[in-house]
């Protein structure tokens, strides 16, 4: 078995970590609990298999037990297994010696489950080595804070009580190159999926998107229109436990607040006039699998209160009818607007809020991700030429500059449609200028053109461009921004960044 390090203190007869009983006092060890009360069973060897020993992890968990059961299991797969029981050498031990990975547990003080400490050793290690993998370690009541975690750069998470198997497929999973995992199929033209592209931002979207899928955690997805967001619910419910059950799409704008309840929660037969048999509303017929709630913003205050009281209770009523109905979905909502300042205006519930705010998966625009605008361009060419049996079409050199100048304010459904059209007018094999029948505008200046911001996402980007500038460093960014380190935080917890 490799030798267990903490810090430059090694067991004297064993080499181990002092923090971890040495192997030959092991042969019968009680079962570890968490400081949770989560009981951990020491677990039995596994087989090497894919992850090479040649590789070392770092460990920093301040439960004993924990350290224990980690160490016996990781030896099988690391060559090196480091434990710290307090997070406080992380950063010097790095220094020192290089790891292939991390193993970080987000909460250390007793009686603090914030998730804070572990949020900020993240950071300093992300800071000093931004291509270091961390992998978080938590309990089940912090998924939030793992999901945070996953914005601020972390690899993955794991939730205590751990599945063996599954936290060495993660550790190994993290440990691997994203681009040698799992190889996906050549790409098949076919327009209506997620493209996620090369963008950064895209990028981490598309790793939070698949961590909480698994998950039946409520998601709000917010983006201007014509981003994506029905796209990216549908990305979601496709990856998620409840595939092959319904995905139930409902447009709140579209409903007539004197029909809400009847569609939403179904009705009876002679609960109203032409009521003439029982209909299940959007909740029944998603029964099991999911329900998205688009422009969730359009709905008025006085019908919020009875949304919250299904979402809550799991229950729904029918229009006339006293029988309560349970229903078992997972919910996904998105808007356009900033559902914080509509709190702020008393225009939206603040427990609704949170109730439908697990996670919070952002869409940029596409002005914001113009690396993506020509790969999506000729993604909707191939499709439409295909569809209206065009042959083989690309865009001009002078077309293709127009495309990239564009600010393109209806985003990626501008984009579609604006192939679209020129597919069904060119006349050969090369799109022009004036086939895209974009105004001069394009060519001129971006930022003169932009949509009016609000209030709110001005001071959302000032914070994040503070922090990006300030790599992360809190205490700096907040005294650019001329605001204290703890509504910093606020603002950061608010907008998700």
């Amino acid at each position: 078995m490799p030798p267990v390090q903490e810090l430059d203190k090694k067991c004297p007869t064993s080499g181990h970590c002092p923090t971890v009983p040495c192997i030959r006092d092991r042969k019968k060890q009680p079962q570890a609990r968490f400081s949770s009360g989560f009981p951990v069973t020491l677990p039995t060897r596994l087989s090497l298999n894919t992850m090479t020993r040649s590789r070392s992890i770092l460990v920093v968990d301040d439960n004993k037990g924990v350290l224990t059961s980690l160490q016996y299991l990781l030896s099988d797969r690391f060559a090196h297994v480091i434990c710290l029981s307090s997070p406080q050498g992380i950063l010097s031990l790095l220094e020192r010696q290089p790891v292939d990975v991390v193993l970080l547990d987000m909460n250390f003080s007793a009686g603090l489950n914030s998730g804070g400490e572990g949020l900020f050793y993240l950071q300093e290690i992300k800071a000093r080595h931004p291509h270091l993998p961390v992998v978080l370690f938590t309990a089940f009541a912090d998924i939030s804070l793992a999901v945070e975690g996953l914005k601020r750069g972390a690899a993955d998470f794991v939730v205590k009580p751990y599945d063996n198997a599954r936290l060495l497929q993660t550790l190994e999973e993290a440990c691997t190159p994203r681009n040698k995992r799992h190889p996906k199929a050549p790409h098949t033209g076919n327009s209506t999926g997620m493209y996620w592209g090369t963008s950064a931002t895209m990028q981490q979207l598309h790793v939070q998107m698949e961590r909480c899928s698994a998950t039946d955690a409520n998601i709000l997805i917010t983006g201007e229109n014509g981003t994506g967001k029905e796209v990216l619910a549908r990305e979601i419910h496709a990856a998620s436990h409840r595939k092959d059950r319904p995905l139930v799409i409902v447009d709140m704008g579209a409903i007539a607040p004197t029909l809400f309840e009847s569609e939403l929660f179904g009705y009876v037969k002679g609960a109203f006039t032409d009521a003439k048999q029982d209909r299940e509303g959007r909740f029944e017929a998603a029964q099991g699998g999911t329900l998205f709630l688009d422009e969730i913003g359009n709905l008025p205050l006085h019908l919020q209160a009875k949304l919250l009281t299904a979402l809550q209770r799991k229950q729904i009523v029918r229009v006339g009818s006293n029988t309560p109905v349970n229903v078992d979905i997972r919910l996904i909502c998105a808007t356009n607007k900033g559902l914080p300042a509509m709190v702020d205006r008393e225009e939206f519930r603040e427990d609704l809020l949170y109730r439908i705010n697990t996670i919070h998966l952002h869409l940029p625009a596409l002005r914001e991700r113009r690396e993506d605008i020509l790969p999506l361009a000729r993604r909707f060419l191939q499709h439409y030429a295909r569809e209206y049996g065009r042959n083989a079409m690309d865009f001009s050199p002078e077309a293709t500059r127009l495309l990239e100048k564009h600010p393109w304010p209806g985003n990626i459904r501008e984009l579609q449609h604006t192939v679209e059209r020129a597919v069904i007018l060119g006349d050969g094999k090369l799109i022009q200028p004036e086939q895209l029948n974009l105004t001069l505008r394009a060519a001129t200046s971006e930022a003169t053109h932009l949509p009016l911001r609000t209030l709110e996402e001005t001071e959302r980007e000032a914070v994040k461009q503070a922090l990006d500038y300030c790599k992360g460093n809190f205490s700096l960014a907040a005294s650019r921004l001329g605001i204290s380190r703890q509504t910093l935080y606020n603002k950061i917890k608010r907008y998700g960044l």
